[in-house]
């Protein structure tokens, strides 16, 4: 950017010819002087890689935390979000491609502290890291996380898990709470049809969870593509390994981007909860309007949190704990 200098990135080495090695994701791009990578926001300027666009967010808002959607994390609160330009990913079904898959967008320049200030003075508890692909700034979001801890924000970020360990483990680290978009449970639609990797995914969830960082999923559930048993009892089956308390969102697609595919129907929706219920206690219809959404105590059956839209209603809770039984709920409340 003009009248400044470019920061340097981190996750890369040398390779020959002037050439360098991005080692963020699964794609481990070999960049050429002069060229970015698969990411469109990490470039090679003489043989080094530098983040063109370290610091420049496409988008700031405040949004209600369920809108990440993150359900038993702080609910009914409201998430300083921020996102950037740019993905690791090529999803032809992208709801924010205009971001996402060109860096045209209009950006404004931010810092980390910055953006700190601005969510305490907006009264959010949390700052979140959203809607294009945080992870391929990551050395960014590194900085706004150390930031926001430092001002007492809680911290969020929403990903597509594509990074590998080095890089997320250094993000992790720093957050207290994350959705990841588990898009199928087919390696092949993975690298065929989006340009991913569902090993890393799978490692990213895994290390999000060792490491104690509140854990989300989210799968867009496409007609024809990922809507078969198989693909939600395996992503189902997946999380329950490591918790059966894990939250599954199921999110009905309706035509965007580059598909054409007809909408999800409900009654699809509502199978594949039935189906993933097999192995999670807490499973959510997604993009379905109106309709009331709860979360039951898993000891006595009380509604916790009923939201509707994004009103909430805590009522059935005490603390973190069920109001009727006392047990102990899956919900961070503070």
């Amino acid at each position: 950017m003009p009248g400044r200098a470019i920061p340097e990135a981190r996750f890369y080495s040398l390779a020959d010819d002037g050439a360098v090695r991005c080692s963020l994701c699964h794609h481990q791009c070999l960049v050429t002087p002069g060229h970015v990578g698969v990411c469109k926001v990490r470039r090679n300027e003489g043989g080094r890689l530098v983040l063109p666009f370290y610091g420049r967010a496409s988008a700031i808002s405040i949004d209600p935390i369920e809108k990440k959607p993150l359900y038993h994390f702080m609910p009914g609160s409201s998430t300083f979000s921020v996102g950037y330009v740019g993905c690791n990913l090529r999803c032809p079904f992208c709801q924010n491609f205009g971001i996402s898959q060109s860096t045209d967008a209009l950006t404004e320049a931010v810092d980390p502290a910055g953006l700190a200030h601005a969510a305490v003075r907006a009264g959010c508890p949390s700052i979140a890291h959203t809607y294009s692909e945080p992870l391929v700034h990551a050395e960014f979001v590194v900085e706004s996380l150390m930031a926001a801890r430092s001002a007492g924000l809680r911290t969020v970020l929403v990903t597509n898990g594509c990074a590998r360990m080095e890089a997320a483990t250094e993000v992790l680290s720093l957050c207290d709470a994350v959705n990841v978009d588990v898009k199928c449970w087919s390696g092949s639609f993975y690298r065929d049809e989006l340009g991913g990797d569902l090993p890393t995914v799978k490692a990213f969830v895994e290390l999000a969870f060792r490491l104690g960082t509140h854990v989300e999923a989210t799968t867009l559930v496409i007609p024809g593509k990922n809507d078969d048993d198989g693909q939600i009892d395996g992503i189902a089956a997946f999380l329950a390994s490591l918790s059966a308390d894990i939250p599954l969102h199921l999110s009905a697609y309706r035509p965007m981007y580059r598909y054409t595919v007809a909408p999800t129907p409900q009654s699809t929706i509502e199978r594949m909860s039935v189906v993933a219920r097999r192995h999670l206690r807490y499973v959510y219809p997604g993009n379905l309007g109106s309709q009331a959404v709860q979360t039951a105590c898993h000891s006595c059956g009380a509604a916790l949190v009923v939201r509707r839209g994004y009103g909430i209603d805590l009522a059935g809770l005490n603390g973190d704990n069920c109001a009727a039984c006392g047990a102990k709920s899956p919900i961070i409340v503070a």
